[in-house]
């Protein structure tokens, strides 16, 4: 099942993919965002795959980000081997986590802004988790229990900023830095998540070729370890880590300029795409 969250006629709704078309949920009775729906537990995912709401061709509809405010919107650092080599950086005996501010979320086919304040701009692309359970000290084993589907996620990156700070947290969380979508496949749909290739383009060309098999810690191990920290919740998601290939492994580095186009598909998830502009000047909120 595939579920995201459309606009269409000034509304922001829940819907279920059908091939070419998108189911809205409300008219089903169901609430009025994708969260809230996760919010009702596992056990209303057979009522959700056979509620019937009015029908919208997807190409009459905008989808945005499946996820508009997630509680917890976790990154991992140097997940994958070769990414960790084309850094230059060491590789991590401990999962490296960061958190992206929830007001980086942005649609999966919007526009990524270009700060006024770096133009070392880079992509990431990323598999992305997405919690269907309220849950805490999750052993591996049922770590896939508490999953309520993946989604593909940009991790876009302020390098400079994201050196500055060594939580990564600034260079990690600014407006319109955490494109996802386009939609949350579930897990029966989705087969090993440990096994799915993962490519990145750039107006076209391909910078990241390579596969969820390469993760250093899997999807798994992640969610074991966070919630020994704290409760996981419906919605929260985690951007499992980026393979090689990104704007700063380059020499000269690549960084990202208005007008580029990014690219990132992950098997059996679709894609997202998104085009660099510069920061608007009506982002001001003085």
């Amino acid at each position: 099942m595939r579920l995201g969250t459309f606009r269409h006629a000034g509304q922001l709704l829940p819907g279920r993919i059908e091939g070419e078309e998108i189911v809205n949920l409300v008219d089903a009775g169901l609430p009025e965002d994708l969260k809230s729906i996760l919010d009702l537990g596992h056990e209303t995912m057979s009522a959700v795959a056979r509620a019937n709401g009015s029908r919208l061709p997807l190409s009459e509809v905008t989808l945005e980000a499946p996820i508009q405010r997630p509680g917890k919107f976790f990154g991992i650092g140097l997940n994958y081997d070769d990414h960790i080599k084309e850094t230059g950086l060491e590789k991590p005996t401990f999962p490296v986590f960061f958190n992206k501010q929830s007001t980086c979320v942005s649609g999966p086919f919007g526009e990524i802004h270009r700060p006024r304040v770096s133009n070392h701009l880079d992509y990431e692309g990323e598999l992305g988790v997405v919690i269907g359970r309220r849950c805490r000290h999750v052993p591996r084993e049922r770590a896939g229990d508490v999953i309520a589907g993946f989604c593909v996620v940009n991790d876009v990156s302020v390098r400079d900023w994201q050196m500055k700070s060594k939580t990564f947290v600034v260079g990690k969380g600014f407006d319109t830095h955490g494109p996802h979508g386009p939609w949350i496949t579930t897990s029966d749909e989705v087969g090993d998540p440990h096994n799915l290739e993962l490519k990145t383009w750039v107006n076209g060309e391909l910078r990241q070729n390579s596969n969820t098999s390469n993760l250093t810690y899997d999807c798994y191990e992640l969610i074991e370890t966070i919630t020994k920290v704290c409760t996981m919740e419906p919605g929260d998601i985690i951007s499992t880590g980026t393979p090689s290939g990104v704007a700063l492994g380059f020499d000269p580095p690549k960084w990202l300029v208005p007008g580029d186009r990014v690219k990132i598909e992950i098997q059996n998830l679709g894609f997202i795409e998104n085009t660099v502009i510069d920061e608007p000047l009506d982002t001001d909120r003085v």
